[in-house]
C-alpha cells in the first residue's frame, strides 16, 4: 500500500491547538485545504482493499468528515452506508449517544441500524479513541455486530489497548504524529 499521494500530502497540513490538544488541518479529516480527488480516490481504494465486505451489510460512519469516505466506499462496495448524525431528528428507532474527543463532547444520533446488522465502521482519524468507543458501544447495545474499523490516519499509541478494550482490530492506513507543529508520518 504506497499511498504516496496521502503521504505527500502530510506536508501542507497546518496544525491548530484547542487546550492542551493538537489538531491538524487536512483535506481528509476536514475538507480543508482544498481536497484532491486523486488523494480521496487513493485513499477509497487502499480502504477498499482493507475492508473485510464480504461480512457487511452495511458502511457506518460518524459526522462529518467520515461521509466522503463512506459514500465512496459505498460506490467501490456496493453497500449501502448509513451516517451518525450530530443533529437529532426523532425518527422510529433513533438511537442517542454521547462522544467526547480530545477537543469536544457532542451528542450523537444513530437512524437505520437494525439488531443483528453487520457494520464496517470507517473515519478520518483515530486520536483518543472517544468518538470509537462511543460509536461501537452503541452499535453494540443495539445488538448490531462491527465486523471491521478502518480508519485513514493513526493518530495515537494507543491502538493496541483500544482494541483490545473493544476486541475489534483497528486496520489504519497511516502513522502520524504533530512534531514540533508539522504533522508528520511515524512508524
Amino acid at each position: 500500500m504506497a499511498l504516496e499521494r496521502l503521504r505527500a500530502s502530510l506536508a501542507g497540513s497546518p496544525v491548530v491547538r484547542f487546550g492542551d490538544y493538537d489538531y491538524f488541518v487536512h483535506p481528509i479529516t476536514d475538507g480543508i485545504p482544498l481536497g484532491d480527488p486523486k488523494v480521496l480516490e487513493e485513499v477509497s481504494d487502499a480502504l477498499a482493499r482493507l475492508g473485510d465486505w464480504s461480512r457487511c451489510d452495511k458502511i457506518v460512519t460518524a459526522e462529518s468528515m467520515g461521509f466522503p469516505l463512506a459514500a465512496v466506499l459505498s460506490i467501490k462496495t456496493g453497500k449501502p452506508y448509513v451516517f451518525i448524525r450530530k443533529r437529532k431528528y426523532g425518527l422510529p428507532g433513533e438511537v442517542s449517544l454521547s462522544q467526547l474527543t480530545g477537543y469536544s463532547k457532542t451528542d450523537m444520533f444513530i437512524n437505520f441500524v437494525r439488531p443483528g446488522d453487520r457494520l464496517v465502521f470507517v473515519d478520518d482519524v483515530v486520536s483518543t479513541g472517544g468518538t470509537l468507543y462511543a460509536i461501537v458501544k452503541a452499535l453494540r447495545a443495539m445488538r448490531a455486530e462491527v465486523v471491521d474499523v478502518l480508519i485513514v490516519f493513526e493518530k495515537t499509541r494507543e491502538k493496541a489497548r483500544m482494541e483490545k478494550d473493544l476486541g475489534l482490530t483497528i486496520k489504519t492506513l497511516l502513522k502520524v504524529e504533530v512534531r514540533d507543529g508539522k504533522l508528520v508520518e511515524r512508524p
